[in-house]
């Protein structure tokens, strides 16, 4: 597998960039009800976060945060990587899909077909969403994939420079930096993959102690003569 694929099947499967959450500072207590209304860390007057930003003592009221973890563009396929963490005290309830909302450059939404599972754009994405519970610290992945594909010359092409995105339709929305123009082509198409749990995060195997230089060697060298 090249570095290319490999960074493409990383983000495909919704995993998150290296780096550690600190999440000490969020505080909010939530159960994931629907009909929350927007607070702090939220749209409206949320700022876009950056795929690896650090969101110590942004956890909004809601008790979650949701960023992109970076994006793809190979094969003409583009693929949005979402990470939803549960940055509460609360467990958060989850089941379906991201609420996508794309904006132009003057913040105004665009008209866009967002299809559940991104049937019509890619293959892979179909699996049906599962309830989950993520305990406080835990995260949930989806992704976000469009084409530019360009059907009709005489139709104007959709381009987006904002997204928002909520835990699924009725919660409140959170800006998420989508890493570059939201390029739709003049199909006003973008699918979203369900969400699902990411797999907990493992530290990796401490190295072998080694011999320190220079330090005498304890091998026992076998007598030839026996």
């Amino acid at each position: 597998m090249t570095p290319r694929q490999a960074r493409r099947q990383l983000l495909l499967t919704g995993l998150p960039l290296a780096g550690a959450l600190l999440l000490g500072a969020c505080t909010a207590d939530h159960a994931g009800t629907a009909g929350d209304s927007p607070s702090a860390g939220e749209r409206p007057g949320a700022g876009p976060t950056a795929p690896g930003d650090d969101p110590t003592g942004a956890c909004p009221e809601s008790g979650v945060l949701i960023r992109s973890t970076g994006s793809d563009a190979a094969m003409g396929l583009r693929a949005l990587g979402l990470e939803l963490i549960n940055c509460g005290t609360a467990p958060y309830r989850l089941n379906g899909y991201p609420a996508l909302t794309v904006q132009d450059e003057q913040h105004q939404q665009i008209r866009v077909t967002v299809i559940k599972g991104a049937k019509e754009i890619t293959s892979g994405f179909d699996a049906p969403p599962v309830p989950i519970t993520l305990s406080p610290g835990g995260r949930a992945t989806a992704a976000v994939l469009w084409r530019n594909t360009v059907t009709e010359t005489t139709v104007e092409a959709t381009t987006g420079a904002y997204l928002d995105v909520a835990p699924d339709a009725g919660r409140p929305a959170q800006a998420v930096d989508p890493d570059g123009p939201i390029d739709l082509g003049n199909t006003g198409r973008i699918g979203v993959s369900a969400w699902k749990e990411a797999e907990p995060t493992t530290p990796a195997a401490p190295p072998a102690p080694s011999q320190p230089s220079g330090a005498p060697s304890m091998a026992v060298t076998p007598d030839s003569r026996l």
